[in-house]
């Protein structure tokens, strides 16, 4: 009903933003007590349920087998296709070494095949499947932009922080999963307040607010040294959550009231879509940026060690001869390395999120008596 969707726009992006904070947890829990496979088979009950909630709770209408002849599949196809491939590449790309693997090559080729289809669709389909023209409305254009840099911190973050933990501090999965989880307590402190906060709160201020806010998190995150462990992350993580709650929610009342209401749909589904996005790019940056600079930083710390210096000789001399002493500080190599890697992808997601600032210039202020609108 129109006078609860205040209260159900909150729960939504609540619920929206606690997935990739909790998940972290259960997957860490299934990792270590059972096996993680299991974060994989989790998804099974889970739709199960969904499927069978979907069947009794939406209400049911005759099927009009007539409209799939009119069905953008053009479209259809394109999407999928080119959504699907560009994420393979994105994500696995870095590990299997970009275009020296035929898995990247196919998925490419048929990313742009499929992004082709999807063009064509835009031109020759009466309904295109998805609307891209939206993206070039102003204020739309700016949404999503805005919208892939939240999902670049979102999911970055959340990938970022337990490989610090893992690698620097020794934190199994469950306990790095824990201290991600702290980014969610904003979150419920804020839900209660979050309908009037969308009424009365000016969307540009609230936007800026929450990109201030996110930005600050990650640049607090890049000070991190060789002994820093979960607490250290806590700050961040606070601020972190009300950023990601002031900025998914009130961009996501900007998505649906910057098009026609026919439009919503569409809208909804791009800013979704462009938000997915910034999480694969986020995963493909951060794999790259984490092999280039690790390899840099390690050369550049070896170059600091001569052989002959009476600090690496006495090193030597201390820790048990030639052979003992190597390993040992190959290991503390590797660890400072580790740690300078992290503060490099910390500070370049900070200054990534406070670049797109400016285009809360952009945002039209929402209408006082507007009620807020539903989410898809």
């Amino acid at each position: 009903p129109r006078e609860q969707q205040p209260i159900g726009t909150a729960l939504f992006g609540v619920v929206a933003i606690m997935g990739p904070v909790v998940g972290p947890v259960i997957g860490g829990w299934l990792a270590e007590n059972v096996s993680w496979h299991y974060a994989f088979f989790l998804n099974v009950p889970l739709c199960v349920a969904l499927v069978i909630l979907l069947l009794v709770g939406l209400p049911h209408q005759k099927a009009n087998l007539g409209e799939l002849a009119k069905a953008d599949w053009l479209g259809i196809i394109g999407l999928a296709l080119g959504l699907g491939g560009m994420t393979v590449v994105l994500e696995e790309g870095q590990r299997v070494q970009w275009f020296d693997s035929s898995l990247i090559q196919i998925t490419t080729a048929l990313s742009v095949v499929g992004f082709i289809c999807l063009f064509a669709g835009q031109r020759f389909a009466s309904r295109p499947v998805i609307k891209l023209s939206l993206l070039l409305d102003r204020q739309f254009g700016s949404v999503s932009v805005m919208g892939v840099v939240v999902g670049i911190a979102l999911y970055g973050t959340s990938y970022v922080i337990p490989q610090f933990l893992a690698n620097v501090s020794g934190y199994n999965a469950l306990q790095s999963g824990l201290v991600v989880m702290i980014s969610g307590i904003p979150s419920l402190f804020l839900m209660a307040i979050v309908p009037v906060l969308l009424k009365r709160l000016d969307i540009r201020l609230a936007v800026a607010m929450g990109l201030l806010f996110m930005g600050g998190s990650a640049l607090l995150n890049a000070r991190l040294n060789s002994l820093s462990v979960g607490h250290d992350f806590t700050d961040g993580q606070l601020l972190r959550g009300f950023g990601q709650i002031l900025s998914f929610m009130f961009l996501s009342q900007a998505v649906v009231q910057s098009v026609p209401r026919e439009d919503a749909g569409d809208a909804s589904g791009l800013f979704n879509a462009m938000r997915n996005m910034g999480g694969s790019f986020a995963l493909a940056g951060i794999s790259i940026i984490q092999d280039k600079r690790l390899w840099l930083h390690e050369r550049r710390i070896e170059e600091t060690l001569n052989a002959n210096s009476y600090t690496v000789q006495h090193y030597v001399g201390a820790n048990g001869g030639l052979m003992p002493a190597a390993g040992q500080l190959e290991q503390q190599i590797m660890n400072q390395a580790y740690v300078m890697t992290y503060n490099d992808i910390f500070w370049l997601m900070g200054v990534g999120t406070l670049a797109v600032l400016p285009l809360v210039f952009f945002l039209r202020p929402l209408p006082k008596n507007a009620k807020p609108a539903a989410m898809h």
